[in-house]
């Protein structure tokens, strides 16, 4: 049951932090030379003006569909990891955090690949006149396949492992370390608004401690939507990254990822935790300290996530 929550949880909170992420990966990929939006905001008008509101939604079905898997992935590495370590510390909150995070990277990663190419497609096209290379996200990976093989459904592993391991560890130790400080308790009537700013909080210090390197996997993922290649490897494209665009290339996108950040995370608890209460209407929610159970499911609804 707290599988089907989280899956329910995460598919709300995809349907919130969706148009965010897509306009997070436009300013992080578009051109310095040439760019098309000045700002978050610039960058939501265009899109809704050009290519309507559902050009904020492109790529939506790659993380849908991914959600089921990814949270089982999650779900399953995280609370085995902490029956391993035995103790509910910070420290071992942590290290299940950095397994489910490394673990659930086979399914993020062609998964956000899908979601990156779906998103750049038609960039700055009027909608009547813009042409679709991918049917949608399947039909993305498939291409992608045939071109470049398993090599190619793969692009960006290493960043998404080197995203993904650290953030999901710093994730489950904030929640924890908000969790034990907010000392939130059954009869709380505030212990759910207290969960939710914990998970949110969570959330967005996630995305800080390893947004440099999700700007990196960004640039790699959509590497090759022209027909040309820029990059040749993680270094060379952070090297060309500095050398054009200097350090703050490593904030491209940051104020619409960290917007998208706190709702995301929100909206998946919340509907996991209203879902749970409706369906045990006598057991609700123990403790506090039992959050954590249920914060793998909050990250993926950012892909990956986090």
């Amino acid at each position: 049951m707290d599988f089907l929550a989280g899956c329910i949880g995460g598919a709300a909170g995809v349907l919130v932090g969706h148009p965010f992420d897509t306009v997070k990966v436009r300013l992080q990929v578009q051109s310095v030379d040439k760019p098309l939006y000045r700002g978050t905001f610039h960058c939501f008008q265009s899109i809704i003006r050009q290519e309507s509101v559902f050009g904020l939604y492109k790529g939506i079905g790659s993380p849908m569909m991914g959600l089921t898997f990814i949270n089982a992935i999650v779900f399953g590495v995280q609370g085995n990891t902490m029956r391993m370590l035995a103790q509910d510390t910070p420290m071992n909150q942590f290290l299940a955090g950095a397994a489910a995070g490394s673990i659930q990277c086979v399914i993020c990663c062609p998964m956000e690949l899908a979601k990156t190419r779906m998103q750049m497609q038609g960039t700055g096209e009027k909608k009547s006149s813009s042409r679709k290379v991918y049917k949608n996200s399947l039909d993305c990976l498939a291409r992608i396949y045939q071109r470049e093989g398993l090599r190619g459904v793969n692009r960006g592993m290493v960043t998404t492992l080197i995203r993904e391991t650290p953030g999901f560890g710093v994730y489950f130790l904030a929640y924890d370390l908000l969790t034990r400080s907010l000392g939130c308790e059954p009869e709380d009537p505030y212990m759910i608004p207290k969960l939710l700013f914990a998970g949110g909080m969570s959330g967005i210090a996630s995305w800080l401690s390893t947004y440099p390197v999700d700007v990196i996997k960004s640039r790699l993922q959509a590497d090759g939507v022209g027909g040309t290649y820029q990059y040749s490897s993680i270094m060379d494209c952070t090297r060309k990254s500095i050398q054009r665009e200097g350090w703050r290339v490593f904030t491209r996108g940051l104020t619409s990822t960290l917007l998208r950040a706190f709702p995301v995370n929100a909206a998946t608890f919340a509907t996991v935790t209203l879902f749970l209460l409706y369906v045990r209407p006598d057991e609700g929610p123990k403790d506090c300290e039992a959050a954590p159970h249920h914060a793998p499911l909050q990250q993926q609804a950012q892909p990956s996530s986090l």
